[in-house]
């Protein structure tokens, strides 16, 4: 747990907002690759206005927590992030977490983490 507590501490701001500077540092991308990650466009991560926007920080915690879940199981940042752009999820179609946080279904994949996490089915 002490990673994942790390994870968030990092890449959190002291205002609550997601630092996509420190976001993308920590994930070892650029943040045009961070923004395409997210689903968002390249000035909603690089522009301070477009940035506290809350539905581009609503994408952005979405993904960190996301990947903050994974983290526990996967055992480093490297590979959470590594699941969550590119292991299938059987149970939306073999879409990965990251297509559906880029469709605004982060929820859904959220519930999913929950049930596996309490030991339902994928």
């Amino acid at each position: 747990m002490g990673s994942q507590a790390a994870f968030l501490a990092e890449v959190m701001a002291s205002d609550g907002l997601v630092a996509t500077d420190r976001l993308a540092t920590q994930l070892r991308i650029t943040k045009t690759e961070l923004a395409g990650a997210m689903g968002l466009s390249r000035d909603a991560v690089s522009k301070s206005s477009r940035l506290r926007a809350p539905s581009t920080q609503a994408r952005l915690r979405d993904g960190v927590e996301i990947i903050n879940r994974i983290l526990a199981w996967s055992g480093s940042l490297p590979q959470a992030f590594a699941w969550y752009r590119a292991q299938p999820i059987p149970s939306f179609g073999d879409q990965t977490a990251e297509d559906l946080v880029k469709e605004g279904r982060a929820e859904a994949v959220k519930r999913y983490l929950s049930r596996i996490a309490v030991g339902g089915y994928a």
